[in-house]
């Protein structure tokens, strides 16, 4: 039942982002990690805080920018976390976690901060900061292309 749950799942978010790519299609971390079960990809994490200019920022211009959504949207399964939420809980590799305990665990100290998951959900790298659309799709392009062959 899990399983066909997943797919359907699967199924929606892929005619969701064939139809929608104007945007970044973000997940949570849980499914994201659903999704690269059945499929795995590596995951972009947008480490944030709400009191974070550099990250609204980042939402505005960066985010917004055609390439980026594309790439992102074709490479990444994004994922937005909040690192100071310690209301929603998840399990992930059997224990339980909020978006600020996860946030800790990937060692994040600063915002914006970007954690790149290889598709067995390890951590990579950082991207730590704010970046323009050109720059950060430059640093995402070369760390996918190193990490992926």
């Amino acid at each position: 039942m899990k399983r066909s749950i997943g797919i359907v799942f699967l199924l929606w978010a892929c005619s969701h982002l064939a139809m929608a790519q104007d945007k970044i299609q973000w997940l949570t971390f849980e499914e994201a990690a659903e999704l690269n079960a059945e499929n795995p990809k590596t995951i972009l994490v947008d480490v944030y805080t709400d009191w974070c200019g550099w990250c609204k920022k980042m939402d505005k211009n960066t985010f917004t920018d055609p390439d980026v959504v594309s790439f992102v949207n074709e490479h990444f399964y994004a994922v937005k976390m909040n690192a100071e939420n310690n209301q929603r809980k998840f399990k992930f590799k059997g224990r339980e976690y909020t978006e600020a305990t996860m946030a800790r665990t990937m060692r994040v100290s600063s915002y914006p901060n970007f954690v790149i998951m290889d598709s067995k959900m390890e951590n990579i790298t950082q991207l730590p900061g704010y970046r323009e659309a050109a720059p950060f799709l430059d640093a995402l392009s070369s760390l996918y292309d190193n990490f992926t062959k």
